[in-house]
C-alpha cells in the first residue's frame, strides 16, 4: 500500500481511483450516445445541450470552491482555457461522428491509441527523453509503432463477430457502404485520440500556470458550449432537431452533463495535475472492457474479431511503452542517488 500512497513523493492512489471512474464514465458515454442517435437525436445538438447544462451545474462550484486561494484570472489564462476547449470540442465532434458511423466498441478500442500519441507528443515537446542505445528506449519506440499498427488493424479489418448478441438491428448510419462507414468511423475515432493526447499534453502547461482545477474545467465547458453551438447552428438546418422531449434523449443529455462531462473532465484534469499525462493515458485500455460489456447489454452490439486482435496489439504496444518508461525512471533515479552520494561523502570525510 505504501507504494501506491508514496510514489515519487506524491499520492497515486486517488488519481488511480479517479481515472478508473473517468474511464467508466467515458465508456458509458459512448454507449448512451449511440443509443440517443439510434433514437433519432442529432449528435451536434446533443453536444451543445450536454455542455450547456454541464456549464450551469459547474457554475456554483467554480464561483465558491477555494475562491480566496486562486491566482488572478488573466486574459492569458482565459486564452489557454479557450485553446483547451477548442481541442476538446474538435475531439467531441470527431467522437460523435465516429460512433455514429461505427460502434462504441471500435471507438473505445481506438482510445488505446492515446498513450502512444501522448508519448510521441511528449517527445516532441521534450517532456520525455529517448536514448536509442538503451533497450528501455527501444521498447518505448517499438511499443508506440506497435500500438499504431494495432489501430490500423481495428480500422481496416472488421472480421466476423465473436460475441454475437440476439439483436440484429444495424446501428450504422448508412451514408456509404457498411465497411466504408466502419473505416471512416475508425479514422474519426483515431483523430479523437490524437486530439485527446494534445489535450493531455497542453493541460500540463495550463494547470502549472493556473492550478485551480474547477475553474479550468468550468471555462473549458463554457467555451466548448459556445464553439460547438456555433458549429451546430451552421450544420444543423432542421429547427425541429433542437426540440427537447421527455424521452431517452433527455436522459442521455443529463448523463452526459453530469457524468461524462462534469465528473470526467474534473477527474481527468485533477489527475493530470497530480500524476502527469502518461499516468492518466495508461488507463485507456481498460475502457474497451467496460464498453464491450455495456454495449452488449444495452445496445445488443456485436464484438468483432478485428476489434479484439487490434485492441490486443494496441495494449501490448502500450505496455511496452510503459515498461520502457518505468525502466528509464529506475535508471535515472539510480544515477541521481549516486550523484547525491558523491556530493555528500567528501563533506563527511572533511569533517572526519
Amino acid at each position: 500500500m505504501r507504494g501506491w500512497l508514496n510514489l515519487n513523493g506524491t499520492s497515486k492512489l486517488l488519481p488511480f481511483v479517479g481515472m478508473i471512474i473517468s474511464v467508466l464514465a467515458q465508456s458509458g458515454s459512448m454507449v448512451v450516445i449511440k443509443f440517443a442517435m439510434k433514437d433519432g437525436m442529432n449528435k451536434y445538438v446533443m453536444v451543445v445541450y450536454s455542455m450547456g447544462l454541464s456549464s450551469i451545474l459547474l457554475l456554483p462550484l467554480a464561483l465558491f470552491i477555494n475562491r480566496s486561494q486562486r491566482p488572478p484570472l488573466t486574459f492569458s489564462a482565459l486564452w489557454s482555457f479557450f485553446l483547451l476547449a477548442l481541442i476538446g470540442s474538435s475531439a467531441q465532434i470527431m467522437t460523435y461522428g465516429g460512433i455514429e458511423l461505427s460502434s462504441p466498441t471500435l471507438a473505445s478500442a481506438m482510445l488505446n491509441l492515446i498513450p502512444a500519441f501522448t508519448f510521441v507528443l511528449a517527445l516532441i515537446f521534450r517532456m520525455e527523453r529517448i536514448y536509442w542505445r538503451h533497450f528501455s528506449s527501444q521498447a518505448k519506440a517499438i511499443g508506440t509503432i506497435v500500438s499504431m499498427a494495432g489501430a490500423f488493424v481495428v480500422i481496416l479489418y472488421k472480421g466476423p463477430p465473436i460475441l454475437k448478441i440476439h439483436s440484429s438491428i444495424s446501428y450504422n448510419t448508412l451514408q456509404f457502404s457498411p465497411n466504408l462507414n466502419w473505416i471512416l468511423g475508425g479514422f474519426l475515432c483515431a483523430g479523437d485520440s490524437l486530439l485527446s493526447s494534445m489535450w493531455y499534453i497542453y493541460q500540463v502547461s495550463v494547470t502549472k500556470k493556473y492550478p485551480a482545477v474547477i475553474v479550468i474545467v468550468f471555462f473549458q465547458v463554457v467555451f466548448i458550449t459556445i464553439q460547438t453551438g456555433v458549429y451546430a447552428l451552421i450544420v444543423v438546418r432542421d429547427p425541429s432537431a433542437w426540440e427537447l422531449k421527455l424521452d431517452m434523449g433527455l436522459i442521455v443529455i443529463l448523463y452526459q452533463a453530469v457524468a461524462a462531462i462534469g465528473i470526467r473532465y474534473f477527474l481527468q484534469t485533477w489527475s493530470v495535475q497530480r500524476a502527469g499525462p502518461l499516468f492518466c493515458a495508461m488507463f485507456k485500455p481498460i475502457g474497451i472492457i467496460f464498453t464491450v460489456f455495456l454495449g452488449s447489454i444495452f445496445l445488443g452490439d456485436d464484438f468483432y474479431l478485428g476489434s479484439l486482435i487490434g485492441a490486443v496489439i494496441i495494449v501490448v504496444g502500450f505496455y511496452a511503452v510503459q515498461w520502457g518508461k518505468a525502466s528509464e525512471e529506475k535508471v535515472e533515479k539510480g544515477i541521481e542517488n549516486l550523484e547525491t552520494q558523491s556530493n555528500v561523502v567528501p563533506l563527511l570525510q572533511n569533517k572526519v
